[in-house]
């Protein structure tokens, strides 16, 4: 059976039920929204002290690719995404600095004046990646009044105290804090290293902190307890209940903020408004070179920039991402990423090959979806790709139809391109320097050879007047 492209809509379909990982329950299960047709979707966003690295960026792909599902579900979702510009200190302990405050002596450039620059820069790797625009952009320091009458609350019921240097939440008046990452609470208190200060418990977290009278700092507010600033944590609360509710969908972020931050969320959130803030947590995992996560605070990662400096697109990392499930971590070389690059560029040239678009094929498309529907099984679904322009029972119009209707989740502006567009890879070039010089030498062999090492990475090389001319080559 085929659909026709131009009448095929997400709504006449019949749909396999949408399942997602939640972390809190710890098992794949149905997901079912709250209210009917709409999905309340928050994502934690950057600390804009420094760049997005590679692996910030492909926690907000897996929260594309999980928009892009819900949307194809035929859901409206109302997606929320945050600045971190204030309040998120160097230390998981509640101590040192605040990373904004630091980054800006470092460089000697006024705080805010750092965050409009690093927000801009964060959107416009989004933009890079072709992800979707949130609904909402919130800045913490926007939203300093509802941070306050968070804490407020949290004190009018009894969970707070102050220290010289804050206000902390109690997490001992939880009996079930530290459920999202089953923490042995009892354990950490026996064994921490950390110096504990003034705080009465390991898991005890700022909600606000007191300005230093001996520093200057330049992002500080009155509160009722003196001047300061708030804590990371109650960020999150404070402006996802704004714009979702106190108890909404879907709350994503990175695998580091399970034991911490989100914990620390769903607990002055139970605490407040007696809810566990999201139906459904769901988290990407890290990102890894040579087996260690990368990270903006060492100052140890690869930008975007530095890939397309190197030679690649945004698309080619995007594709490359796909290649892994959101679940598992995932490790960087520049040999993968050169060979996914070669992928790309080969289903790009199939794509433009094939020409107009027809119908799309329903036994593809419905294989697809138990993909993507199933915790947004990108790998397989990616798999189902390739085993589509093998199949040499489809027509190319067919195969078309069918590819660009799987891109509403793959984002790899497949409809876009044209010869010419993409680079060719760093690795395909220099193959053919290296045939060019034994050319000149006259190594006939080593010339063979190099020209069957190029078609093995998808690409043709012609000898012209001009110089050799490499192509992609549909394989």
């Amino acid at each position: 059976m085929l659909y026709h492209a131009a009448s095929l809509q997400n709504d006449n379909q019949v749909m396999l039920p949408l399942k997602l990982f939640d972390t809190y329950e710890r098992r794949v299960r149905e997901f079912i929204p709250l209210v009917e047709g709409e999905v309340g979707l928050y994502a934690c966003g950057p600390t804009v002290y420094n760049y997005a690295h590679i692996g910030n960026l492909r926690t907000y792909l897996f929260e594309d690719c999980l928009r892009r599902v819900l949307e194809f579900n035929g859901f409206k979702v109302n997606h929320v995404v945050n600045i971190t510009d204030v309040g998120h200190l160097t230390s998981d302990a509640d101590t040192g600095e605040d990373k904004m405050e630091l980054s800006a002596r470092e460089t000697g450039r006024d705080a805010w004046q750092l965050a409009d620059f690093y927000s801009e820069a964060f959107k416009a790797d989004l933009i890079h990646l072709n992800t979707l625009a949130p609904k909402i952009w919130c800045r913490a320091t926007d939203h300093i009044v509802e941070q306050i009458e968070f804490v407020v609350d949290l004190e009018t019921k009894g969970y707070t105290y102050r220290t010289s240097d804050g206000i902390y939440f109690n997490s001992r008046k939880l009996n079930n804090y530290g459920y999202l990452a089953r923490l042995d609470v009892d354990g950490l208190q026996a064994g921490a290293r950390v110096q504990l200060g003034e705080r009465q418990f390991v898991t005890d977290f700022a909600l606000w902190k007191f300005s230093n009278a001996k520093e200057q700092r330049q992002m500080e507010w009155d509160s009722p307890w003196g001047v300061g600033f708030p804590g990371w944590h109650i960020e999150c609360s404070a402006m996802s209940a704004k714009y979702l509710g106190d108890f909404f969908d879907i709350h994503c972020g990175g695998e580091d903020h399970i034991p911490i931050h989100h914990t620390n969320e769903i607990a002055q959130t139970e605490a407040s408004r007696g809810t566990r803030l999201a139906n459904f947590w769901m988290h990407g995992y890290f990102l890894q070179v040579k087996n260690a996560k990368m990270a903006k605070s060492t100052g140890d990662f690869l930008r975007l920039e530095t890939l397309i400096e190197a030679g690649y697109s945004a698309m080619d990392y995007r594709y490359f991402c796909l290649t892994a499930h959101y679940r598992s971590q995932m490790s960087f070389s520049w040999e993968s990423l050169t060979a996914n690059q070669t992928a790309l560029a080969r289903l790009y040239l199939h794509a433009y090959e094939w020409g107009a678009p027809g119908d799309v094929s329903s036994d593809y498309l419905d294989r697809f979806i138990a993909f993507i529907n199933e915790d947004l099984n990108m790998p397989r679904a990616l798999a189902l790709v390739w085993d589509m322009v093998r199949d040499d029972e489809l027509d190319p119009g067919t195969k078309k139809a069918t590819l660009l209707k799987f891109d509403e989740i793959f984002g790899l502006q497949i409809a876009a391109w044209q010869p010419g567009i993409s680079e060719v890879p760093q690795a395909v070039l220099d193959l053919a320097d290296a045939r060019t010089q034994a050319r000149a030498d006259k190594d006939w062999q080593r010339a063979d050879e190099l020209r069957d090492q190029i078609a093995d990475l998808g690409y043709a090389v012609e000898d012209t007047r001009e110089g050799p001319k490499i192509t992609p080559r549909a394989t």
